[in-house]
């Protein structure tokens, strides 16, 4: 499955929780009451641990005085940071709820209208999440956190240019891990790795002495690796996010895929599994899927698959759109070919991106419908981005309209690049390489 899925792209996995970390530094969260204690323990924008015991402290707080809005602000906060840790939609809602009625005592709010806007993007709502980042920008032109929710609302409308200009201004107005990341990410974009990975580097450095910080940033930097098919070096920078925080599944995810690419498909599913078992996100429940069905376990992997629908319809009764990633995902997995190209159409005009414009292609090609999905391919490889899934499906469009001396390039293009990026369709690219 995509890493588009869910994490949309590869600074929004952590775009609330680093917009987090800011918003709780602007609320000015001091060592002087326990709830207080615990809140400035998430102010790195990752976690303080399981946080159950500062929400509890925080509502008992609101209990006392239900109009201070520092702890409403604080209790919005926590719950998005329980979705994050729990990978339980159900914290938006409460989150929303708690902000909205910060807002209504002190309508200029900054941790508030802020927090809102990280919410509006885990929750996939990215034109809402543009409207409240500026909003936030307006209240408060120096706190860099807020630039971050407007530069990453625009990457998803696909307004790029305005994006890379935004996350120039949060960099210039505070250097460090949120900024340095999104500013390899827009590197990443445009096809410079090399200049990526010295911007990501930056946010390592940044990290340094904060376990989880440093782990993510050591996965961003594996996964620059395992797009250029250098699984060695990922594995050890995925290793290194073990060190540095035990247990991170998002580098337990990683390793699963390293696994398989070098051939060890039951370690990876033991990998994927571990993963998935500690957060249910959708992005490990379809790739612990695929790993079933490449080893042979054909009935495992049809149960595994049947989740994806269970947690498809929690994140949307949670307010999470996710047209895009069940898009690609009933694409990939021939699921009503007619409904997913609708699906499709629908989750492309609200997020333009080269992401919506990829997926658009794949479903029109897996419709037939071959001379549309070439101009969105066109569109989604406009920036330059080096994407062998992209470069893959650019491929079959290709070979779809009969143009099978072109075809065998994009697929070329694609192997020499990762030669295993996709458990599902490296094989095929291999098979019509040759």
């Amino acid at each position: 499955m995509s890493r588009l899925l869910i994490a949309g792209t590869a600074v929004a996995l952590a775009a609330a929780v680093l917009s987090l970390g800011g918003v709780l530094r602007s609320a000015g969260a001091t060592q002087a009451d326990a709830p207080h204690a615990a809140a400035e323990a998430l102010t790195s924008g990752f976690g303080a641990g399981d946080t159950t015991g500062l929400v509890t402290q925080l509502q008992h707080a609101l209990r006392r005085a239900p109009g201070n809005v520092h702890d409403l602000d604080l209790l919005g906060l926590a719950y998005q940071q329980r979705a994050r840790e729990t990978g339980d939609p159900t914290w938006y809602p409460k989150s929303n709820g708690i902000l909205n009625r910060a807002l209504r005592l002190a309508p200029r709010d900054l941790p508030a209208t802020s927090g809102l806007g990280s919410l509006a993007l885990s929750r996939h709502r990215f034109a809402l999440a543009l409207r409240i980042g500026r909003r936030a920008v307006a209240l408060s032109p120096s706190t860099a956190a807020s630039y971050g929710i407007v530069g990453d609302a625009l990457v998803e409308l696909g307004r790029y240019r305005a994006a890379f200009r935004v996350f120039d201004t949060m960099a210039r107005v505070k250097p460090g891990l949120a900024a340095y990341a999104r500013i390899s990410y827009a590197r990443e974009l445009r096809g410079d790795w090399a200049g990526a990975v010295r911007a990501m580097r930056l946010a390592g450095t940044a990290a340094i002495g904060q376990p989880e910080p440093s782990a993510w940033v050591q996965v961003q930097l594996g996964k620059l690796d395992w797009n250029r098919g250098s699984y060695a070096a990922a594995a050890a920078r995925y290793r290194s996010a073990l060190r540095a925080f035990p247990g991170y599944v998002y580098a337990l995810d990683a390793l699963a895929q390293v696994a398989a690419a070098t051939g060890h498909i039951e370690r990876a599913i033991a990998l994927e599994r571990r993963a998935e078992e500690t957060i249910p996100l959708p992005q490990f429940v379809g790739l612990l899927g695929d790993l079933e069905h490449a080893a042979g376990h054909r009935r495992d992997a049809l149960r595994t698959y049947a989740l994806i629908g269970v947690i498809d319809r929690l994140l949307r009764a949670n307010g999470v759109r996710t047209d895009l990633e069940v898009a690609l995902f009933d694409a990939d997995h021939g699921v009503t070919p007619a409904r997913t190209l609708a699906l499709a159409r629908h989750a492309q005009r609200a997020r333009p991106s080269i992401d919506g414009d990829d997926v658009l292609a794949w479903t029109l090609e897996r419709n037939g419908r071959c001379v549309e999905a070439l101009g969105y391919s066109r569109l989604a490889l406009r920036l330059g981005t080096r994407d062998a899934l992209k470069f893959f499906h650019r491929g079959m469009i290709e070979r779809c309209l009969g143009n099978t001396a072109v075809a065998r390039g994009w697929f070329h293009r694609a192997v020499e690049l990762n030669p295993h990026f996709s458990v599902r369709w490296s094989p095929v690219a291999w098979k019509y390489a040759s």
